[in-house]
């Protein structure tokens, strides 16, 4: 694979115009079918009386709310493109997550409003009212493990739990939402007041949630079975680029036909041993697709990453994508600052290479032997002659202070630029604030965080 290519022609190309971002459409109708839930709870809710009324009144439209959010967070899952590369995969994981905050929390109120009102009713204690309601309602022992899979789902995304544990762990953890949200189905329809009974109210609730089973099924199921048979995916060859740091080569048929741009990441397994097969990690391609070669490049930071480096050329791939809006076509400006941070600069050499105009790069990093794809990023920036700035420690360890005042000294008229940043969390939310208050208005501010 070649740094270079000297046919691509970057350096005249003008500045593409930005695609608008469908985001608000999809917000809108997000809370538009929350607010028709809430009308269906209405409709069908006469006078309510005493504070036993008033209590399941409360623990109904906690559940109903419950329920939808739980065909918004799978849905969420699903991994369509119109949300993963128009809207960014990083955008649709922070509403991934704030629709389990939103869902735990409704479930929460749900489950303690419905039986303090029932226990209330019947004038018997909550633990009675409890076991009576598990024990003999329909549908309620599936209903009750689907909530306990929620719980602990929820739990293990709290940050503090999920710094402690691994991504595999994470992520097997995860995918029980989908056993969570079909164990709890069924007693939506056969006790839900404002379901059971209402074929109108039914049907949109079927149509819900089988819509969404549909988005699962097709994006997550068929479409990568269809793309990894029609490209065939094999490891190619692995390269050191830095002390845990590799870049893996990967070859197959019509790469072209994916449609990959630069900025963009792929998901992927490697089926070589070592059980990366078995979790699908993203890593973002480090370099512009070259005719039936993609590339990756990682850094060695849990089971799955550090693994990369021992596979070997012929070791099966299977990836799902494209996906990510990190690409030129958020570009508004003739003038690009990308702003890398560790092994955040994959996605950022790619597009250091092909963004049109006057393209400078800021790399920030421990030590100079941590600049990954140095020599690359070097030979890219006197081929288009671009601008290579590094942002290293002290020798005593101090770190660059990368402030609006310094921002706005070191790149004048910095407002009027499209500025890309990839790193940790952390840096990049520093960074955002640090930009912002430097003038640069938010829409030109394009960022994507694969932390999970």
């Amino acid at each position: 694979m070649t740094t270079v290519d000297e046919r691509r022609t970057a350096r005249a190309a003008p500045a593409a115009a930005a695609r608008r971002s469908p985001a608000a459409a999809v917000l809108a109708a997000l809370w538009a079918g929350a607010a028709a839930v809430i009308l269906l709870w209405w409709s069908d809710t006469g006078s309510v009386v005493g504070a036993a009324g008033w209590l399941t009144g409360a623990g109904r439209i906690a559940g109903l709310l419950c329920g939808y959010s739980c065909a918004v967070l799978v849905g969420l899952m699903a991994r369509v493109p119109l949300l993963e590369v128009r809207v960014g995969s990083d955008r649709v994981a922070r509403w991934h997550a704030m629709a389990g905050r939103y869902t735990v929390c409704l479930l929460v109120a749900h489950v303690v409003l419905i039986l303090t009102g029932y226990a209330a009713q019947d004038h018997a204690s909550l633990v009675h009212e409890t076991l009576n309601v598990v024990l003999n309602y329909p549908d309620m022992l599936k209903a009750t493990a689907g909530t306990v899979i929620l719980f602990a789902v929820g739990i293990t995304s709290v940050r503090a739990a999920r710094r402690r544990t691994s991504y595999e762990f994470w992520y097997y953890v995860h995918l029980l939402t989908y056993a969570a949200v079909f164990l709890a189905f069924f007693h939506q329809l056969t006790l839900g007041n404002d379901l059971n009974g209402k074929p109108v109210a039914t049907a949109f609730w079927y149509a819900l949630y089988l819509g969404v089973a549909a988005l699962v099924v097709w994006f997550r199921i068929l479409a990568p079975v269809r793309l990894n048979l029609r490209h065939r995916l094999r490891v190619h060859s692995v390269h050191e680029e830095a002390p845990g740091v590799y870049s893996v080569v990967v070859q197959g048929r019509r790469i072209e036909e994916l449609g990959a741009q630069a900025g963009q990441f792929f998901r992927w397994r490697f089926f070589g041993g070592d059980g990366m097969g078995w979790t699908s990690t993203p890593y973002s391609l480090s370099a512009p697709p070259r005719g039936d070669l993609l590339r990756i490049t990682v850094k060695s930071l849990g089971d799955h990453s550090a693994a990369v480096s021992l596979l070997r050329s012929g070791t099966r791939v299977w990836a799902e994508g494209p996906y990510g809006g990190l690409t030129a076509d958020r570009a508004t400006s003739h003038r690009t600052l990308l702003i890398a941070a560790g092994v955040g600069v994959t996605p950022l050499r790619a597009l250091f290479e092909t963004l049109p105009g006057d393209v400078t790069l800021l790399y920030r990093a421990r030590t100079a032997e941590d600049l990954a794809l140095g020599g690359e990023l070097e030979a890219i920036a006197r081929w288009r002659g671009a601008q290579l700035l590094y942002a290293l420690n002290g020798p005593r360890g101090e770190r660059p202070a990368l402030t609006a005042e310094s921002l706005r000294a070191t790149f004048p008229g910095l407002a009027g630029y499209d500025v890309y940043i990839c790193g940790p969390h952390g840096f990049a939310q520093e960074l955002y604030g640090a930009l912002r208050a430097a003038g640069v208005p938010d829409r030109r501010i394009h960022h994507e965080s694969f932390e999970l």
